[in-house]
This record gives C-alpha cells, structure tokens and sequence, in this order.
C-alpha cells in the first residue's frame, strides 16, 4: 500500500462559500492547487477545518470529485453520524481516486462502544481497500483508538497505514510508544498545530494535517521541515524549529478550540480572499472581540515572520 502521499505536509482545506452561503466549489480546487503548488504533499477534505457536519454527503463528494478531476491529491474525511454514511463516502473515495482516508471514529450512537468502533473502522476500510487509510484521533469525537484496536484492524486490512493524533503531548506520545514504534510500516502524523515540534522530534512523526498551514503555507511547511531536521540532532534547526512553535503558538491554538474554522476563515479574509467571509451558517461568527484579537495575533506573526526568517543559515537551508 503507498503511503507516500502522506509523507509530508497536508494542510487541511475550508470550506469557502458563495453570497448565498452555499459551497464555492470552483474557490475550493483553486485552493487545492495553491497549496500543491506552494509544496504541500496532498490537502484533506472535509475533516473538521471543512465544516463536515454542516455539508450535505452530495456536497463533500462533489468536493472530492472537483480536486479529484483537477488533479489536487486528497485525502479524504469519513466524518458520519452513521456508519453507512461514512461508508459512502469511503466508496466514493474510492471511485474517484481519492489518495487516502481519513478515518473518523462513529459519534454520538455508542461512541464509547469499543465494539461498535471496530465495527464502524472495519465497515470504512472495507469499502475503500485500495485506498491508504489513516486513522483519526481525536477528543472532540470523545473516542481515543488504543494500540490493541489499531492492530487487530490492521491485522484485517492492510489499507489502515497509520495514526493521525490530534491530541496534546501525552497522545502523540502514547501513538508513539504504543502504535506507531511497534511496526516500522505504520506511520505517525502530527494532526494538531501546537505539537508539531513534539510530534517530529520527540515521537518520530513524518507527516503532518495542518489547519494553520492553509494560511500560512510557507511557514508550515518550514517549520515542518526544521523539526524533521531537530530530529536528527541538528542543535541549530532544533532551536529555530521551537523558536519559530513558539511564535506560532496563539495562531495554532485556534486549531485547538471549537471556533477554528472561524478563526481561520478570518485569517483568510485577512489575507485578502474574500470566498472566506462568509460561513455556511449565518449565525457562525466570530465576536468582535475574537475578531481584533486574531487580527492583532495576525499581524504580529507576519511582522516577527518577516524579521526572523531572514536570519540564514538553517532556515535559508529549509525553505
């Protein structure tokens, strides 16, 4: 099974839409192609940053067969409140010749059912076995795959490569000591923005889904590569790489709060795209105090940014 689509940088795209708050397909693909453009191994639709919940299952596979039709290679969210919804979506995938799954646990009906999540796993990666599959970590979906669940579903399905955790520093480790280190042909990707560093250096991550880097593409994907580089034991990337973690820090936290696609929607207007103003509900927004808030952290970023990257060394090496 290739896993090399995952080997890398993957922002995780937004969903951008048109005046009457429908999904602005023709902006999504161009995004898509920006970021493969800008360095970026692959983009993730929809997975949390793409409003999932809120989109119709015809409206995230029309998602999927643009990027697919425009040569963008996605990975796919299977983000269902029903199992033979994230099946369809798995198959589809599939059709269309998606470059991987991402594999969200079932909420809400018996999310804590150890018995039912294998059920749910088994039933998507059944429906899509050509396609590298990742499983998806994460609190917000209130169920945390353990080490034996991951390997008696990959005992079964060899599509199921790798652990994407989207916890803090004890999940990423736990993935690492109990996943990820037991078989070299399972990979770890970092899933959340504030633990990239930790990720790569200290628990031997080698890709990951970035919320932040859909804004910041550049910044991501050095600062990615500074961690691979503090990894092998390089003191200079390993300084610049938590210099530049540190910098990130506020705007990565977004990633971390239930606001994040407003937050990174507004991000985006910041930068002067439009296609993002708007949420697919009216009533999402940002209140006016989040809003100068993020701005101020915004800008502060790209002043720092500006001065810093312009240091030499590692970092000229690295972008």
């Amino acid at each position: 099974m290739n896993k090399d689509v995952f080997l890398g940088t993957i922002p995780a795209l937004l969903t951008p839409c048109t005046p009457d708050r429908q999904p602005d397909f023709d902006a999504l693909v161009k995004k898509g192609k920006e970021m493969i453009a800008a360095g970026m191994s692959a983009v993730v639709y929809c997975g949390s940053c793409g409003d999932w919940p809120l989109l119709t299952d015809a409206q995230r596979m029309e998602g999927v067969a643009r990027l697919t039709e425009a040569d963008v290679p996605v990975i796919v969210g299977t983000g269902a409140i029903n199992t033979k919804s994230a099946v369809a979506h798995a198959a589809h995938a599939q059709k269309v010749g998606a470059a991987g799954l991402m594999v969200i646990p079932r909420v809400l009906s018996r999310g804590l059912s150890v018995a039912a999540q294998r059920n749910h796993f088994k039933a998507i990666l059944d429906a899509a076995p050509d396609v590298p599959a990742i499983i998806y970590n994460s609190p917000y979906y209130g169920y945390a795959t353990k080490a034996d669940l991951f390997f008696a579903l990959r005992a079964e399905h060899p599509n199921l490569i790798g652990f994407k955790e989207f916890g803090g520093k004890a999940d990423l480790s736990y993935a690492a000591e109990h996943i990820t280190s037991q078989d070299d042909d399972v990979i770890l990707m970092v899933g959340v923005d504030t633990e990239v560093y930790h990720g790569f250096v200290k628990c031997g991550a080698v890709g990951a889904i970035t919320g932040i880097g859909t804004i910041f593409p550049t910044e991501a994907l050095l600062q990615v590569e500074l961690s691979r580089r503090a990894a092998t034991g390089c003191p200079e990337a390993d300084m610049r790489a938590r210099e530049l973690a540190g910098a990130f820090s506020v705007l990565a936290k977004f990633d971390e709060g239930v606001d994040l696609v407003l937050y990174f929607k507004h991000l985006m207007v910041l930068k002067g795209e439009e296609e993002y103003r708007l949420n697919i509900y009216e009533t999402d927004a940002l209140s006016p105090s989040q809003a100068k808030f993020c701005e101020a952290q915004f800008h502060q970023f790209n002043r720092w940014f500006a001065t810093w990257s312009k240091q030499g060394g590692v970092i000229a090496e690295c972008m």
